[in-house]
């Protein structure tokens, strides 16, 4: 019930209670009953309240509500005097005239109440009416609302698969404007091409660029051989084998011709292996297999120009042996070369003659008594293997760690262990030598094999048990026309 009825309610209840009061009350306050009401026996009230000395008799005062709506009545008792008839009757005669005064006020209350009655019902009926509708409002709408978010995500949903279109498109825009910024570019430089071409003839553009490649031929060959200037790297290509052995390719070879021969060991050994490349190499790939006839000593032999160059083990023999026909084609005895570890580098294992090749040819390193145990240098017929020429040194070939030729000069290390460096060179151009001091990186810790390959500008070694790669910086000199 709403708060209007619910007020309404109150009041009817409190006509009752009045009505209840005075068939029940007013004869025990007339003295029909035996019951005695005392001055303290007050009905207290929120209305004020007269103060009223009992002797005058019983007194009815004004009713007034209490919080909850109800009429209460204030009666104050007079003292009993069992003998006063006519005050009683007096007293009651007055007690029945306030009734009557108070049963119209409680008659025009009712009036009042039943026409405020009727207007709260009107209202509760008007605000029952508005509330429903706002409730249908409501209603309404949510349903609106739920089915405009409905063609909303409908629309959405057949949008989603153009995002992936239109990101495309992003896409496809930015790549076309790069095309525009390219082809702008592109169509600015042939307009410069064809302005540079407009302005000479075709035949003077061709005996330009002849001329230049003629010139730069010249210059090339003014060029002396490089001096070697710095050694970076290593680079590890595999490992594999045993503490000592050799691998290498052919310095003369073409640039598609990038064969690898790889032989393990120092002494013992015949087996020569053969890769197609430096990838076959790697991953193991061998290609074909050569016996040799003579087992070879040391590790420092040398391919060059299709044929493999070793010393016959126990011997100071050199060997020339052709991969295409298997055969040995030459052979010959390097006079007075000390052998089978008389003379070797600083490590042994037979490495008394060094094989080796450069820009220039072929060439022997070895020692002799007639030089006291110094290296000796010799440049080979690579067909007959017969000394061309010697160079004798003051470098003592068992305190060399291993050696290596660049452009005719022999580059020597002071070690094959931790700390080695490039420590002497002598040219066999002047003859002469000098101390040097070129470090390089032995990262493996013992060196039993580092040759020089021309092709390739680059040395390769044996680190113990790794193949690895040194590149090399080398400082060329152009001659002059005063140069012999």
């Amino acid at each position: 019930m709403s708060p209007p009825l619910l007020k309404l309610g109150a009041v009817l209840s409190t006509m009752a209670m009045i009505s209840n009061w005075m068939s029940q009350t007013l004869p025990s306050l007339v003295g029909l009953n035996t019951t005695r009401i005392t001055t303290s026996d007050t009905l207290v009230s929120s209305c004020d309240v007269l103060q009223i000395s009992p002797k005058e008799g019983w007194q009815v005062y004004s009713s007034a509500q209490d919080p909850d709506g109800r009429c209460i009545c204030t009666v104050v008792a007079p003292e009993q005097n069992l003998c006063s008839r006519d005050a009683k009757s007096r007293q009651l005669r007055q007690l029945l005239e306030k009734v009557q005064n108070m049963s119209q006020s409680i008659e025009v209350l009712n009036l009042r109440t039943q026409r405020d009655f009727q207007y709260v019902l009107k209202m509760e009926t008007q605000m029952k009416g508005l509330k429903a509708k706002f409730r249908q409002i409501e209603d309404d709408r949510k349903t609106l609302m739920t089915k405009h978010f409905q063609e909303l995500k409908e629309k959405m949903d057949e949008l989603l698969p153009l995002i992936p279109v239109l990101e495309q498109y992003k896409t496809d825009a930015k790549l076309i404007t790069q095309f525009k910024e390219e082809i702008r570019n592109l169509s600015t430089v042939l307009t410069g091409i064809q302005e540079e071409i407009g302005a000479y003839d075709y035949e003077e553009l061709h005996q330009r660029v002849l001329s230049l490649e003629t010139r730069l031929r010249d210059c090339m060959k003014k060029l002396t051989c490089g001096k070697l200037m710095k050694i970076t790297g290593p680079i590890t290509v595999k490992i594999s084998g045993t503490r000592f052995g050799a691998w290498m390719t052919d310095p003369l070879a073409s640039e598609k011709n990038n064969r690898v021969w790889y032989m393990d060991s120092y002494t013992n050994n015949k087996i020569v292996r053969e890769y197609k490349s430096i990838a076959d190499f790697v991953s193991g790939a061998e290609s074909r297999t050569y016996n040799l006839p003579f087992k070879w000593a040391g590790t420092n032999h040398v391919v060059y120009n299709g044929s493999l160059y070793f010393n016959k083990y126990q011997s100071n023999i050199i060997i020339k042996y052709s991969f295409d026909t298997g055969r040995v084609l030459a052979q010959r005895s390097l006079e007075y070369a000390g052998f089978h570890n008389v003379y070797p580098y600083t490590w042994g294992g037979f490495s008394d003659i060094d094989l080796m090749a450069d820009e220039i040819g072929l060439w022997a390193v070895y020692a002799t008594n007639q030089n006291a145990g110094n290296i000796v240098i010799s440049q080979l017929n690579q067909d007959t293997l017969e000394v061309l020429k010697s160079w004798s040194t003051g470098y003592p070939k068992r305190s060399a760690g291993e050696s290596f030729m660049i452009c005719g000069t022999l580059y020597v290390t002071n070690s094959h262990l931790t700390g080695a460096k490039v420590y002497y060179s002598y040219s066999t151009k002047t003859s002469t030598y000098e101390y040097t001091d070129i470090p390089f990186h032995n990262q493996y810790f013992h060196i039993s094999m580092l040759d020089y390959n021309a092709r390739d500008r680059a040395l390769y070694a044996w680190n113990n048990g790794h193949q690895v790669l040194f590149n090399v910086t080398l400082f060329h000199v152009i001659k002059t026309e005063d140069d012999t």
